[in-house]
């Protein structure tokens, strides 16, 4: 296995770097004809790769005290903070209901009952059609949930660092000869400090390399591919302007206007790994929350519910099973990280 990438701008080898174009055309044909492609070594060998991520994901959890729980599929509500997209509905017996685009308010309620939780959990996301090139989009994924009773935002950091160093170390042990087929040299993170920028700071450290940010909305995907390339690793932002994210993501009180929530990104170009915070838990702090985000608190009357008998204060975060398969197997696309892959726009299988 390789070690990181320095610091002092020595080229990283060319498989640990996620390309800057467009997804090619043939790319695109895949999710039509997805059962051709299940056929070739090269996916056999992506999706032994995921299956050992799988495996190396849930033996890091467990043995961190975690129980796996089956995830919810329908509900009267989902989550509302999707950035974008929207949202899939079915009729339930003459009921409008949600197919889950999350699981974080179900996750929630779990921390109470069971302590430290995660699902592997079926999403599905109505991208704007613009996502289908992106290379880093799919309208159905699987996302690692997981949530901390009683933790705050620095536990769950240091949960989902930890998560990607026991990955990167553990899938080369169990599919180093799948990893070597697809010509990746995986690199160990395991004693790799990840960064932490606040938001303030990912915003001034852009503004020093001669690139505008703004100090009040989210980081562009362009502007985390150069901090990615700045930093050469995994890396934190965190302490979001108030605004930019969903109801459920805490606000600071010592610091009012300040989220204390956070996301992982990978290095190498290879975007948004993790989407974490602590959780706003009590009833009139959530309500008035919604109202600030355009959310009609009418829609979630059993999560209100629940917030009127009380839960755990918590924290926690979701990880792309398909985004941290594209990282781990160095993939030009998402869609050869799924085998029936579904686009914003693409009639597929």
């Amino acid at each position: 296995m390789r070690t990181p990438p320095a610091r002092d701008g020595t080229p990283r080898p060319a498989s640990a770097t996620a390309p800057t174009r467009a997804v090619t055309s043939d790319l695109l044909q895949l999710p039509q004809a997805s059962w051709r492609h299940v056929r070739t070594e090269r996916m056999q060998h992506i999706l032994k790769v995921q299956a050992a991520i799988s495996r190396a994901v849930r033996e890091h959890l467990d043995g961190a005290g975690f129980t796996e729980l089956v995830p919810p599929i329908l509900g009267p509500v989902t989550d509302p903070g999707i950035r974008g997209a929207k949202q899939a509905s079915v009729d339930y017996y003459g009921h409008e209901y949600k197919i889950m685009s999350s699981a974080i308010l179900y996750k929630q309620m779990m921390a109470t009952a069971m302590g430290k939780v995660y699902f592997f959990s079926p999403n599905v996301r109505f991208e704007p059609l613009e996502t289908a090139t992106t290379g880093r989009h799919l309208v159905e994924f699987i996302q690692v949930d997981l949530e901390i009773p009683h933790g705050t935002y620095h536990d769950a950091m240091d949960t989902a660092e930890g998560l990607l160093q026991h990955v990167t170390k553990r899938v080369p042990e169990t599919a180093g000869a799948h990893l070597e087929a697809l010509g990746v040299d995986l690199a160990d993170l395991t004693d790799v400090t990840f960064p932490r920028l606040t938001h303030a700071e990912a915003v001034d450290t852009l503004q020093a390399l001669g690139h505008a940010a703004s100090p009040s909305a989210e980081i562009s995907w362009a502007h985390e591919k150069i901090l990615s390339d700045h930093l050469g690793t995994p890396f934190f932002i965190h302490d979001y302007p108030k605004g930019s994210r969903g109801f459920y993501d805490m606000e600071d009180p010592e610091r009012p206007g300040i989220l204390r929530d956070f996301d992982m990104l990978y290095d190498g170009g290879f975007g948004e790994a993790v989407s974490g915070a602590e959780r706003e838990h009590t009833y009139a702090k959530v309500v008035a929350r919604m109202r600030e985000t355009g959310e009609d608190p009418a829609k979630y009357g059993w999560y209100l519910d629940m917030l009127r008998e009380g839960i755990a204060p918590s924290a926690g975060f979701g990880i792309g099973l398909e985004r941290l398969t594209r990282y781990v197997c160095k993939l030009e696309s998402i869609l050869e990280a799924r085998p029936y892959p579904k686009i914003a726009g693409v009639v597929s299988p």
